[in-house]
């Protein structure tokens, strides 16, 4: 319920002008604090969405509306000024009975009155506002000395500063106009010397003109010296031309008188076998000479020397004919020794080895590799002695490999390398030999 004193001290006091700035946000926050011991019901409507912001939030978002309904809701300004109380009792006690104390803040005094409305409370918070304001402008009045003093200190040093500049200018303009003046007389100095360097370069070009002239004569002297020895040496060159000439007739009627004798001599001794009806020669001196000869082989021999398919030796025999040509299905040979490697180092380790082969056997070397699903060129430097060839878009590798074959003539020695059954037989049906990709690797383990 509203006090009945309370409703008729509101409708016979009210304020002449708004609160000043500093007491209008005391009582915002008075209005703030006092939400923590009141209900929502109890809060009034505008109020109940800031009920549960923090007392600065409800400041800073609600602090209009807080003020509008202190103004407006007795109820509500009612229990403000109970929690005003229970905070501060003294001053509220004090500013009830219209006695502030004189040591208080004048805006904790003009909040605590526009909360409380005892009798008077306009003139009270009119006064304790123009205290206030008399403080602020007081506080002012003194900032604004301080500042002058600042000021006028800082006007005393610049003027100082500028006196200490303009003195240190002078000295540096002094300085530079005696630098100018040294400048000026090394100028003129300067100009002098390119006046006689001007003189001496005059000089020079007339002596250059007189030695070009002179160049002129001594190369047309020299020119004709050389026209004159040119023809000389042609005399000397058809002297010559025809000497040479005579040797090689006289030489080769040397050489058909030499032929003839020979081809006489070689006629006569055919005659005489002829004649003579000698059978070839048979028997050689060193047949003649006593001494115990080897064993020959027997088949079980022969068969203990036969070399398995898995020997690295084998393929050492093979690379060993004349003219071997060695094809390796690379993918298929580093899947099988060393699938765990990435591709590229798959691809470096195999022609790294095949390098050392090819050193070692002197054989050609080609290695393929599948390039059927490549986007674009792989960008590999192959070792010395080893070929290296990637298959066409929508070729395996397999397909390559078989057209190598192909291409090589009938009778040349070549061995493919690949595991895989289909490649061997389509090579070995077209005349190579394949071998097992893990020969190789053994071959290469073993350099």
């Amino acid at each position: 319920m509203v006090d009945p004193t309370e409703g008729e001290a509101d409708a016979a006091e009210a304020l002449d002008r708004p609160l000043p700035e500093r007491v209008r946000h005391r009582v915002v926050l008075l209005a703030a604090d006092a939400f923590s011991g009141l209900t929502l019901a109890e809060l009034p409507p505008t109020l109940r969405q800031y009920a549960r912001f923090t007392p600065s939030r409800r400041v800073k978002f609600g602090g209009s509306s807080m003020a509008a309904s202190l103004e407006s809701d007795p109820d509500f300004r009612r229990r403000v000024a109970a929690r005003l109380r229970e905070t501060e009792p003294e001053l509220a006690e004090a500013v009830a009975q219209g006695n502030p104390p004189p040591a208080a803040d004048p805006v904790e005094v003009a909040a605590a009155a526009f909360v409380l409305r005892p009798p008077g409370w306009a003139k009270l918070v009119a006064a304790a506002g123009e205290e206030a304001q008399r403080a602020q402008d007081e506080r002012a009045a003194r900032e604004r000395e301080l500042e002058l003093a600042r000021l006028r200190d800082e006007v005393a040093r610049l003027t100082a500063m500028t006196r200490t500049d303009g003195e240190r200018l002078r000295g540096e303009l002094e300085a530079a106009r005696k630098e100018t003046d040294a400048v000026h007389r090394k100028l003129r100095s300067a100009l002098a010397d390119v006046r006689r360097g001007e003189a001496a370069a005059r000089k020079l070009r007339a002596e250059l003109d007189e030695a070009r002239g002179e160049a002129a004569a001594a190369r047309a002297a020299a020119e004709g010296e050389a026209r004159r020895l040119r023809a000389r040496l042609s005399e000397a060159e058809s002297a010559l031309e025809a000497s040479r000439k005579a040797v090689r007739e006289g030489r080769g009627i040397e050489d058909m008188r030499l032929r003839l004798l020979l081809d006489t001599v070689l006629d006569a001794a055919q005659g005489l076998r002829r004649e003579l009806a000698l059978p070839p020669a048979r028997l050689r001196p060193a047949q003649t000479v006593e001494a115990v000869e080897p064993g020959g082989l027997t088949p079980q021999d022969i068969a203990h020397r036969a070399l398995s398919e898995d020997d690295p030796a084998l393929l050492d025999q093979l690379l060993a004919l004349p003219q071997a040509h060695l094809v390796v299905d690379g993918y298929n040979v580093t899947k099988t020794g060393y699938p765990t490697l990435p591709l590229e180092k798959q691809r470096l380790r195999l022609l790294g080895g095949l390098a050392v082969l090819a050193a070692q056997t002197g054989a050609e070397m080609t290695c393929v590799f599948d390039g059927a699903e490549l986007a674009a060129p792989v960008l590999v430097t192959p070792p010395r002695g080893v070929r290296v060839l990637f298959s066409n878009p929508g070729e395996t590798a397999d397909e390559l490999i078989r057209r190598l074959v192909r291409a090589e003539p009938r009778g040349r020695p070549v061995v493919v390398v690949s595991a895989d059954r289909e490649v061997a037989d389509g090579v070995a049906a077209a005349g190579a030999r394949p071998v097992a990709s893990a020969l190789l690797l053994r071959r290469l383990a073993r350099a």
